[in-house]
């Protein structure tokens, strides 16, 4: 393995890595290799002379990160856990949104619809109270390297064609907007035309909601989509589910997301985790409606998962009806997101460091 601290072949967009291979029409070639070919050594790339190959082999590493588990549910997704350069763990995961679909005669008529759902961090700072990747506490960002690595290693595990559009969501372990720099840059890489090619429209991050990264992220106009951890329709509840919530209580929160640029084509997703006896009620409802008036929002009902330890219960079915049924019925957009991957802990707030040995 690379040692640690030397930068990958990742880490770089191409108008970086211009300016780094000489003559710079060699970095086109190695974009290539890796992400429309998902080279896993320079060796593979056949077209790049051996002296720069031993060069990019001491200086840019690809080994970035490799698989040690992989587990698939019953509905499709596959979880991953990958092994960093410091022998750390993260976990990713392949959602299996749509099926291939074929005609009586055989004939794929429409093929699968994927979207990969990514780490930014080893760990979790912000400490929800429902969420098992904030058990084992902040341990360090990922790099830029290692949020591009997630996805060709899926791709390339998967064999996804390189034109075989997917989506991303960062919503893994971690808070994106708490390695904002890395972040920023990730997305760049990502929508590279001559790289992977993933639409920046094609992008959600989603934040449990620190207002004064919302805003900058605004500022910077990225064109990604945005996703709002909200959970919660009063600070005290809140703050219970989100001890940030005493430092950026909702009321900030809702301003930033007001001056945040939005795709006409799109609306704000406004996550909410649903707790029995929590946040379930018709009164709760009332309130969500009222504190998002105004702003161009969609809201995704989402069962809580149970793990070991919780003492936060999963929502009745009627409940959950219940609630989208109000929002949806006075004008605001609501659905209830299937919950993928259960049985392998890779929904919402399952995801969780494991030792080198993958055990948790």
């Amino acid at each position: 393995m690379a040692k640690e601290g030397i930068p990958s072949i990742y880490d770089y967009t191409l108008d970086e890595l211009k300016e780094k291979l000489k003559p710079s029409f060699r970095a086109k070639q190695v974009y290539n290799w890796l992400y429309k070919k998902y080279a896993n050594s320079y060796d593979e790339m056949k077209n790049i002379p051996n002296e720069l190959k031993e060069d990019l082999k001491a200086n840019y590493p690809i080994d970035v990160m490799t698989i040690i588990k992989k587990e698939q549910s019953i509905d499709g997704s596959i979880k991953y856990l990958f092994k960093l350069r410091d022998n750390l763990t993260v976990e990713a995961v392949l959602l299996l949104m749509k099926d291939k679909k074929k005609d009586e005669d055989g004939n794929i008529i429409r093929s699968e619809k994927y979207t990969v759902c990514i780490s930014s961090q080893v760990g979790c700072k912000v400490g929800c109270s429902f969420c098992l990747t904030a058990k084992g506490g902040f341990v360090r960002n990922l790099t830029v390297g290692e949020y591009i690595a997630q996805i060709v290693n899926i791709k390339r595990d998967n064999d996804i064609a390189e034109n075989k559009a997917l989506n991303i969501v960062y919503m893994g372990m971690g808070e994106p907007l708490d390695n904002f720099t890395n972040f920023i840059k990730a997305v760049s890489i990502f929508s590279e035309l001559d790289g992977l090619a993933i639409s920046r429209r094609r992008q959600t991050v989603s934040t449990s909601g620190i207002a004064s990264k919302i805003e900058k992220l605004g500022q910077i106009d990225l064109g990604i989509q945005l996703a709002i951890s909200l959970h919660a329709v009063d600070d005290e509840l809140r703050s219970e589910l989100i001890p940030m919530n005493k430092a950026y209580n909702i009321a900030s929160i809702i301003d930033a997301v007001k001056k945040f640029p939005i795709d006409t084509r799109k609306k704000v997703m406004f996550e909410y985790l649903v707790i029995k006896g929590k946040n379930d009620s018709v009164d709760a409802a009332k309130k969500l409606i009222k504190l998002l008036n105004g702003i161009q929002a969609k809201v995704n009902l989402i069962y809580f998962n149970p793990y070991p330890g919780t003492t936060y219960q999963r929502p009745e079915e009627q409940d959950m009806l219940r609630f989208k049924d109000y929002l949806n019925e006075r004008g605001l957009i609501c659905t209830i997101r299937e919950s993928k991957g259960i049985d392998i802990s890779a929904a919402c707030g399952q995801l969780k460091e494991k030792d080198a040995n993958g055990d948790s």
